[in-house]
């Protein structure tokens, strides 16, 4: 299987890949919207009570939990940053989120990953910047792991951020991408 990277208009909890990516804060509690929404459709109380049962991620971390009644085995919770200026380490800080995501799904033997914008919504990352960080943290990680052989999904729900988001892909190396 080649590894490949590419953005889809679905909704991140209808995604049929191995594990799915939540852009969770430090005390991997449920937040609102994509967070809130990945809670509910793996089932509040088994997510919350596992999601306690580890208690804590720092920011540009990543911890796994199960699925449950999502179609993805696993959740992996990443933690990015809140936007301040860009220099307080928010561009390490990210890059290191996804490529922590990575390496825990393929320790868990994962081939499909999916994954949604991090920090880009209420923590307030320049979307382009935030696309551009994102992709760039993936291409990394399969350029430095070539045995990892895994599918990543960038789920949007806006076609102006399909568009954004294929932008960047072309910018960063069409070798590795689906459009």
């Amino acid at each position: 299987m080649l590894s490949t990277i590419e953005i889809q208009k679905i909704d991140i909890v209808e995604l049929d890949t191995d594990a799915i990516v939540n852009a969770a804060n430090e005390a991997l509690a449920r937040g609102s919207g994509v967070c809130g929404a990945i809670f509910k459709a793996a089932g509040f109380r088994e997510l919350q009570a596992a999601c306690d049962m580890i208690a804590h991620c720092d920011t540009g971390d990543a911890v796994i939990t199960p699925g449950f009644n999502l179609k993805a085995k696993y959740v992996i919770h990443a933690v990015g940053p809140v936007w301040r200026d860009g220099r307080h380490g928010e561009p390490e800080q990210l890059k290191r989120a996804y490529k922590k995501s990575l390496e825990l799904a393929v320790a868990h033997d994962c081939h499909s990953i999916g994954f949604l914008l991090i920090s880009a919504g209420i923590y307030g990352y320049p979307v382009d910047n935030a696309w551009y960080t994102a992709l760039s943290a993936c291409k990394e990680f399969l350029d430095d792991n070539p045995q990892a052989e895994i599918r990543i999904i960038f789920a949007v729900l806006s076609d102006s951020m399909l568009e954004l988001g294929n932008r960047s892909l072309l910018q960063i190396d069409a070798s590795v991408y689906r459009i």
